[in-house]
């Protein structure tokens, strides 16, 4: 089977890293398309040998788009077409049925009640997907709050497969001379409580709140592994608050799931960190300040190393899809508190002890907080619910999905005659 999956961009961001952990582990030939944006995620995928093309898509409406990528779908003579993202999703359709190609599926990454892909949901874009999810063969839903949410759309439920994000758990297991070397590295004080959260920095993830609440206990250190553009007014907010010493903000941080240079980068990282916790930490622990050069290369940090060095990890977004970083988390043997999450509010409760729901507000998370801190530094099991979302499940799940789709799909047509009419 040969598959083409069409993607917005490839940036870092939680579709992208998840659609690159999944050719890992898909057994077909696969080849990606991205509109626009071939980031950090397009470099990963070529360095695990998949041959990725930049459409140069100019943005919403560049419609002079859809006959080049319906002539590199007919091109590349693929049994299936995968979209990922609004955008893909609502182009990569029309092109596929243009060139043809009668398999296609997409998956639903990012859809909230309000929200979609961190931004409002109005009603045209609702009616644009409807009008053009009529054109694929199966959806995809990555929860199933997410199935929910679509059959409420109107779409019919025989078309929507849940098939959950997933992750490669060994990655993030817990380690302690990761642990050490990770503190050593971003010059921690010896026994600091820290807290954490993943994510882009947008007002949806409410790190804001975060930082109010680690705001009202003393000592307690947060650290933020993302960026994004609210990176300078949470820096300001932690300013006003007094807090910018405590909170950290550390950047777009490598996934860590088998990117074999940040690997390294990371390994050196440690290596070096463990050198300073030798050398330095009796004067951390007398308070002098800490060493400039202990401060982290972002390129050196992955999310694995930053989990290790937390005591608690929060998502306090009020919506979600699915809640990946909430996982990892969880395989990290951390104690988590977290508002929306569909990954844990799905299963029953018995598959998710050490996660811990509060409601999206600076008291509520400040209260549970601080009675993490009174409970203490400790590391927990991985949880029941950690195996649910192996990778290797996920990728079989979508495998079941290509080969009903492809054995259901019509010889190649041609629906589109005015479009067809291109070489």
């Amino acid at each position: 089977m040969k598959v083409l999956h069409v993607i917005t961009g490839l940036g870092v961001g939680g579709a992208e890293q998840q659609l690159r952990l999944l050719l890992r582990h898909l057994p077909v030939e696969c080849e990606v398309v991205t509109l626009t944006n071939p980031g950090p995620v397009a470099e990963g995928l070529r360095a695990d040998g998949v041959p990725v093309t930049h459409l140069e898509m100019k943005g919403n409406r560049d419609l002079a788009a859809l006959p080049r990528l319906a002539r590199l779908v007919r091109r590349g003579g693929y049994d299936l077409v995968h979209t990922h993202l609004y955008r893909a999703c609502v182009y990569g359709r029309i092109a596929a049925r243009t060139a043809g190609v009668r398999a296609v599926v997409a998956t639903e990454h990012s859809l909230g009640e309000r929200y979609i892909e961190g931004r409002p949901l109005t009603r045209s874009t609702r009616e644009l997907y409807l009008r053009t999810e009529r054109l694929g063969s199966a959806t995809v839903a990555v929860s199933a709050t997410v199935a929910d949410r679509l059959r409420g759309w109107g779409i019919p439920a025989r078309r929507i497969h849940v098939v959950p994000n997933g992750i490669e758990v060994d990655t993030y297991r817990y380690d302690p001379l990761r642990r050490a070397a990770t503190r050593a590295q971003l010059g921690l004080p010896e026994g600091a409580f820290v807290v954490g959260g993943v994510g882009r920095l947008v007002p949806g993830k409410r790190f804001d709140l975060l930082v109010r609440a680690v705001a009202g206990l003393p000592g307690v250190r947060l650290l933020l592994a993302g960026d994004g553009p609210e990176r300078a007014s949470l820096a300001a907010l932690a300013g006003q608050l007094g807090v910018a010493d405590r909170v950290r903000f550390l950047g777009e941080c490598a996934a860590g799931d088998g990117t074999r240079g940040a690997e390294r980068a990371a390994a050196r990282g440690e290596e070096r960190g463990v050198e300073r916790a030798a050398a330095g930490g009796a004067a951390r622990d007398a308070g002098a300040p800490a060493d400039p050069t202990a401060l982290t290369d972002p390129a050196a940090l992955t999310v694995p190393a930053v989990l290790a060095a937390l005591d608690v990890f929060v998502s306090a977004s009020e919506e979600e899809s699915f809640g990946l970083a909430v996982v990892e988390a969880l395989a990290a043997g951390l104690p988590v508190l977290h508002a929306a999450c569909p990954a844990v509010d799905d299963l029953p409760a018995a598959l998710t002890p050490g996660a811990v729901r509060v409601e999206s507000r600076a008291d509520a998370l400040e209260a549970e907080l601080r009675r993490q801190l009174d409970a203490g530094q400790r590391r927990l099991a991985p949880p029941p619910l950690v195996g649910h979302y192996d990778i290797v499940r996920s990728a079989a799940g979508l495998l079941g999905v290509y080969t009903r789709a492809v054995a259901r799909a019509p010889a190649r047509d041609r629906a589109f005659p005015s479009l067809n009419a291109i070489p």
